[in-house]
């Protein structure tokens, strides 16, 4: 199942032996999200230059007020208020070949959540030689931020992020990301059982 970050730790991490790896204390510094090789200046020249803050904008939707609408091709997300408008926000959305669309509800939701990477990802980037802790605890440093919403029963989530720059671009594995202030916002608006539209 996909999952919506990836982790490669520094040259340090590598050498440690297994033992070891899971009691090494994990810095923002020790993290990069996945982009190629182009690296994070490249990816961020690359974001649309149109892309706001927060915004209330007029939203036509047969959706209930409360629901959520991600537009992927917009990198936008809108949650939608009574009288034909919607909060909207800049988001990150999944890379090539990770991008998805549906129809679900938020059935959680998690202050600074703890990070469990799948064992699919595990075993792919484990296969690219990254080594990436099968464990990481919720806070500053953690890729998934200050707030997460999750997306049915699936591994998807709208959660914050620890790399800013990356709002407005395509590299995430399927999660919808936002910055810390931004989710932090929508998580007290949003109510479990909120209906999620992805398009």
């Amino acid at each position: 199942m996909r999952h919506c970050v990836f982790l490669a730790a520094l040259a340090a991490l590598s050498t440690a032996a297994p033992a070891e790896a899971g009691k090494i204390k994990f810095s923002p510094d020790t993290f990069q999200i996945y982009g190629g090789l182009e690296g994070q200046a490249a990816l961020a020249a690359r974001r649309p230059q149109n892309y706001l803050g927060k915004q209330s904008v007029p939203f036509d939707s047969q959706l209930p007020p409360g629901s959520i609408v991600v537009r992927t091709a917009e990198r936008r997300l809108y949650f939608i208020q009574p009288g034909g408008k919607a909060i909207r926000f800049a988001v990150g959305v999944g890379r090539e070949g990770f991008t998805w669309s549906g129809s679900n509800r938020i059935t959680r939701k998690n202050t600074w959540p703890d990070w469990h990477p799948p064992e699919v990802m595990l075993a792919r980037e484990h296969a690219k030689g990254h080594m990436i802790p099968d464990f990481m605890e919720g806070g500053p440093a953690n890729p998934l931020g200050a707030r997460a919403m999750y997306i049915g029963n699936t591994e998807y989530r709208i959660h914050g992020t620890n790399q800013a720059w990356s709002i407005g671009l395509a590299v995430s594995s399927g999660c919808i990301r936002m910055m810390n202030a931004d989710v932090i916002d929508l998580y007290n608006r949003v109510k479990v059982g909120a209906q999620v539209v992805v398009e």
